[in-house]
């Protein structure tokens, strides 16, 4: 494309841009904006002002608005999450695991008491190492296929419908995403 050779010319025709070939103060030859910004310096600036942005905390107007579009958009924001890679998602769960020790404690601890809760007192000691030996048996097929694998409760602890018992009779070895695919729910 053809861009005009000064910043009149650019004006006089209406484009938004012009190439002089000439420097820019800070040594860039790049196109520069009828306004006379260098567009290179543009971006440069714009990465340096949201890298000074992202350590400031957020304002409650920025909050909301964050609020209102995930409202709007929830489908959306959810579709590209689920197409992140896990990497990401790992290093992003890492980083809010350490802003946030004390919700991870909570929820920890009501898994913990979930469990405990569900367990029946009645339960021999036979069946207290059947249910460890399933943990055992998740984590060797995780490092033997190199696929992550959970123990499932067939029926969940807590269901919408009815919750279940944390019994080797109710506890299954699964792979992870079947596990989460399933989430609370019961599979036919």
């Amino acid at each position: 494309m053809e861009y005009p050779a000064t910043r009149a010319e650019a004006k006089a025709t209406g484009a938004t841009h012009y190439f002089t070939g000439l420097p820019c103060t800070r040594g860039h030859i790049a196109l520069r904006k009828t306004k006379g910004v260098c567009v290179e310096c543009m971006k440069q600036d714009w990465v340096a002002d949201n890298a000074r942005r992202k350590d400031l905390p957020k304002s409650e107007a920025s909050k909301s608005a964050g609020r209102r579009y995930y409202e709007r958009n929830a489908e959306l924001v959810k579709e590209r999450a689920a197409k992140r890679p896990a990497e990401k998602k790992r290093a992003y769960r890492k980083v809010w695991d350490q802003a946030n020790p004390e919700v991870k404690k909570i929820h920890v601890n009501v898994r913990r008491r979930r469990h405990r809760q569900a367990t029946p007192k009645w339960l021999s000691p036979e069946q207290r190492a059947q249910i460890r030996a399933l943990y055992q048996a998740a984590a060797a097929l995780t490092k033997g296929t190199g696929a992550p694998h959970e123990v499932d409760h067939v029926v969940p602890l807590a269901g919408d419908n009815v919750c279940g018992l944390h019994v080797p009779w109710n506890l299954q070895v699964v792979p992870m995403p079947l596990n989460r695919r399933k989430s609370n729910s019961v599979l036919e």
